[in-house]
C-alpha cells in the first residue's frame, strides 16, 4: 500500500471562522496532509467554501485544501475549473477538488439551482468532469453539447499548477461505477450516508469499475471520513472494521483510533483518513495530529 495520508474536515460556520483558520494553521504546523471544508452554499450560517479555502491556503504553507465536496449544481463546471486552477496556482499546487452531484436537491432548488433526478444528477456529474478537465487543458477551444452543460468554443485555461485530483463524493452503485471509471479519488461519504458495513462492498465496486475501464484500482485515492470524538480514556469502541456497524460516531481514545485506522487501511483499502470531529476544537485536532497520526505511521514503519 502507498503511504497513508491524514487530514481533518470542518464546516465553514461564519461564527467560527477564527477557530477554523486556527485549526488549519495548527494542522499545517503539525504536518497533516489535507484540510477539507464542507460545501453547502444553501446553509445560511456557512460562508462561501471556495472563498474560505483561498484564505486558508494563504494562511498555510504545506497543507493541501479541498472542498468536501463542491456542490456541482450550484457551481457551473467551467467556472469551477477556473476557480480550482486559480486556487492551485496561487498556492503552488495545494488545491484538490472534491466534487459532488448535490446532497440536497430541494435546497439546491430553493437557491435557484437545477433540481435533478438521480439519473440526471449522474449524467450532469459525468458531463461536469469532462468540462472541468477540458478547461484545464489550456490553449484549446472547449465545446460541449451535453444534456446539462454546453460550451461554444470557450478558450480553456489557465492550467492548474499541478494535476488537480477530482475526488467524487459518491454513494449509489452508478455513482460508484462512475468513480472507478473516471475519478481520481473517492471522498467516501460519512457513515450516516454509507454505513460502515457497506464500505468494503463500495470499495469493491470502485475496484471493478476501474479494472473494466482499463485502470488500476490504485489510481483512485480512497478517502475515509471518520466522524467522532477522541476521548482521554479507553472506551468500548470496536477497533477493527469488522466490529463497526451502523453509523454512530466513533468514540475512542488515541490508541483505539490508531488500531481502527490500521484495520481500515489493511482490511478495507483506504489510503487517506480525514477526521471529522464532533466538536472542532484545538484539543481534538491536537490528539489527532500528535497522538493518532504518529502512532499509525510509526506502526507501519516498524
Amino acid at each position: 500500500m502507498a503511504d497513508l495520508r491524514f487530514g481533518v474536515a470542518v464546516a465553514p460556520v461564519a461564527a467560527e471562522l477564527d477557530t477554523v483558520v486556527g485549526l488549519a494553521r495548527s494542522a499545517d504546523e503539525a504536518g497533516l496532509d489535507l484540510f477539507g471544508v464542507q460545501d453547502h452554499p444553501y446553509v445560511a450560517d456557512f460562508v462561501d467554501t471556495l472563498s474560505l479555502i483561498g484564505h486558508l491556503l494563504a494562511a498555510t504553507r504545506q497543507l493541501r485544501v479541498f472542498p468536501d465536496v463542491a456542490n456541482l449544481p450550484l457551481r457551473t463546471p467551467a467556472l469551477l475549473a477556473k476557480q480550482a486552477a486559480s486556487l492551485d496556482l496561487l498556492s503552488d499546487g495545494r488545491f484538490e477538488l472534491g466534487l459532488g452531484a448535490g446532497a440536497s436537491q430541494p435546497a439546491v432548488g430553493a437557491m435557484g439551482g437545477p433540481v435533478r433526478t438521480p439519473g440526471q444528477a449522474l449524467r450532469a456529474l459525468e458531463e461536469g468532469i469532462a468540462v472541468i478537465r477540458a478547461m484545464w487543458n489550456a490553449g484549446h477551444a472547449v465545446r460541449a453539447d451535453g444534456e446539462h452543460y454546453r460550451l461554444a468554443g470557450i478558450q480553456a485555461g489557465p492550467a492548474p499548477a499541478h494535476q488537480v485530483g477530482i475526488w467524487l463524493g459518491s454513494v449509489g452503485p452508478r455513482m460508484l461505477e462512475l468513480t472507478g471509471r473516471l475519478a481520481d479519488g473517492w471522498a467516501a461519504p460519512i457513515a450516516p450516508y454509507l454505513p460502515y458495513e457497506h464500505w468494503p462492498a463500495a470499495m469493491a465496486a470502485i475496484d471493478a469499475a476501474a479494472r473494466d475501464a482499463g485502470r488500476e484500482p490504485s489510481d483512485v485515492v480512497r478517502v475515509a471520513h471518520l466522524v467522532g470524538t477522541i476521548t482521554e480514556a479507553r472506551t468500548g469502541q470496536a477497533t477493527t472494521h469488522a466490529g463497526l456497524r451502523g453509523s454512530a460516531p466513533i468514540q475512542a481514545d488515541a490508541g483505539q483510533w490508531a488500531e481502527l485506522i490500521r484495520s481500515l487501511a489493511e482490511d478495507v483499502g483506504y489510503d487517506t483518513f480525514v477526521f471529522c470531529p464532533a466538536e472542532a476544537t484545538p484539543i481534538q485536532l491536537d490528539r489527532w495530529a500528535r497522538a493518532i497520526v504518529p502512532a499509525v505511521r510509526g506502526s507501519r514503519n516498524s
